[in-house]
């Protein structure tokens, strides 16, 4: 049976607007605005044998993406967490999930111009987090680089996620694992990603403004890099520094920090996974291990 059908879908537990139900059988109006324009933001929670990662970080960007769209933010943060304990409590145990938030404008006839006094739609959901396998991790990723054709403002966490979908496409057709993106001679970040460039010793990143989504890993990787005295900085970086680089790294919730180590199908830097992310991902862990003491 195709996955559309309700049957075919998980009886997980979900949250849907106030109410805990079978994911199978939640609904929403063919009006949300989520469903004709992609009117709304999301974040995906890190869940390590039951403990939230990160939380209150992503609650605090998932409010920044809700003022950004002027959508009001319908909980506070002891409300979110409520929510999130609650669906970790009743979902089946699973040493790695994504806990999934998604906030939408509401139900109105379809219009642009953004309404008021709308109900924001509010729905979460567990997902297995798939981990990284430990022999990819140990030869680092291919990826492949393409121009960022997606719209000026990267930095909202939006569920209109079509460029990315697109992007993603790229280097699913050529067999590798990310597509990094440049915005002219700038990089800005991967489909779904952050791209961290490693030279000298030093960490870098693109600036945290329009052009990239502020992951939470720009918090985490900047602390664990202070922490082992190694160099992070905020800047711009141009495509021949990204080709030049001793090491480059993607970041997100599901890869949590991965080498790449093929970019365009030339070597980063000697081909292999290199000591700075050797660090920072042995570091990685033992911040999940902290959480969860």
């Amino acid at each position: 049976m195709h996955p559309a059908f309700p049957d075919a879908l998980p009886s997980t537990p979900c949250h849907l607007n106030g109410e805990y139900l079978p994911l199978r059988d939640a609904r929403i109006s063919v009006l949300d605005r989520g469903f004709i324009f992609g009117d709304g933001v999301y974040e995906v929670v890190p869940v390590y044998d039951g403990h939230l990662f990160c939380f209150e970080e992503h609650m605090a960007r998932l409010a920044r993406s809700l003022d950004e769209l002027r959508i009001p933010n319908p909980h506070e943060l002891a409300g979110w967490r409520a929510i999130a304990q609650r669906l970790v409590r009743e979902a089946p145990p699973a040493a790695t999930q994504g806990l999934y938030f998604q906030v939408t404008r509401g139900v109105a006839m379809r219009d642009h111009a953004m309404p008021t006094g709308l109900a924001p739609t509010v729905f979460a959901m567990l997902n297995p987090l798939r981990p990284v396998p430990a022999e990819v991790r140990a030869r680092g990723v291919a990826c492949v680089s393409a121009e960022d054709f997606r719209w000026q403002k990267a930095h909202i966490k939006a569920t209109s996620l079509l460029g990315a979908v697109l992007a993603r496409q790229i280097s699913v057709e050529a067999g590798a694992a990310e597509t990094v993106m440049f915005r002219g001679d700038l990089l800005s970040e991967a489909s779904s990603s952050n791209v961290w460039v490693v030279k000298d010793g030093r960490v870098s990143g693109p600036q945290a403004d329009h052009r990239v989504l502020r992951g939470i890993r720009y918090g985490l990787l900047e602390r664990l890099c202070a922490r082992h005295g190694i160099p992070f900085a905020l800047r711009d970086i141009t495509r021949e520094e990204v080709r030049q680089a001793d090491e480059l790294l993607l970041s997100s919730a599901s890869k949590e920090v991965l080498p790449v180590t093929r970019l365009d199908g030339q070597p980063v830097g000697k081909g292999v996974p290199g000591p700075i992310y050797d660090c920072l991902y042995a570091a990685y862990q033992e911040a999940k291990q902290a959480a969860a003491a």
